[in-house]
């Protein structure tokens, strides 16, 4: 058990100690995840987009211009949206995306980035980019790179589904 007072703990004010390292890495990424949700989201928002639009956006531009299946899109998401029709129907009302029915299969929608879509992006990308560099302390690239590699290693392994421990379920026997 984890019994020094560490940057997270003083941070939320807990006064007990975390159960383990894990655990605090686990709740240490969770804020640190939401303080960057909210220092993108104070970027994005003068442009009047969420982060879920602006990561719809970048994924459309990439496609081309065939553009991606409406589930496609989902699944390649950064942060899981369920509403993807709705998130679609939104941009379409301020003219970001497109969608159309595949001639071929009418279950499966396509949907592409607008002129207007493009354009938005291209003037968010520069200041986007400077928050990026003065939101991300200066780390040297081998260190960088092993971190990305640990996130890498923590989201393939959280990617399969939790089997629970039937021992401490509530309710079991």
């Amino acid at each position: 058990m984890a019994t020094t007072h560490t940057a997270l703990r003083d941070e939320i004010q807990q006064t007990r100690p975390f159960h383990s390292d894990r655990e605090e890495l686990v709740l240490a990424v969770l804020r640190t995840a939401d303080h960057l949700r909210g220092w993108i989201g104070s970027v994005l928002q003068p442009f009047g987009l969420t982060m879920q639009q602006y990561n719809v956006l970048r994924i459309l531009r990439g496609a081309g211009e065939g553009g991606l299946p409406t589930l496609a899109i989902a699944d390649r998401m950064i942060e899981r949206a369920p509403g993807i029709t709705r998130l679609l129907d939104r941009m379409e009302v301020h003219g970001w995306a497109c969608r159309l029915r595949c001639r071929k299969d009418r279950r499966v929608v396509y949907a592409s980035i607008t002129p207007q879509g493009r354009l938005l992006l291209d003037r968010i990308e520069g200041p986007l980019h400077t928050a990026t560099l003065s939101g991300i302390p200066e780390v040297p690239h081998h260190d960088l790179r092993r971190f990305l590699d640990l996130l890498a290693d923590v989201r393939q392994v959280t990617a399969r589904p939790l089997v629970p421990d039937s021992n401490n379920q509530p309710g079991t026997r």
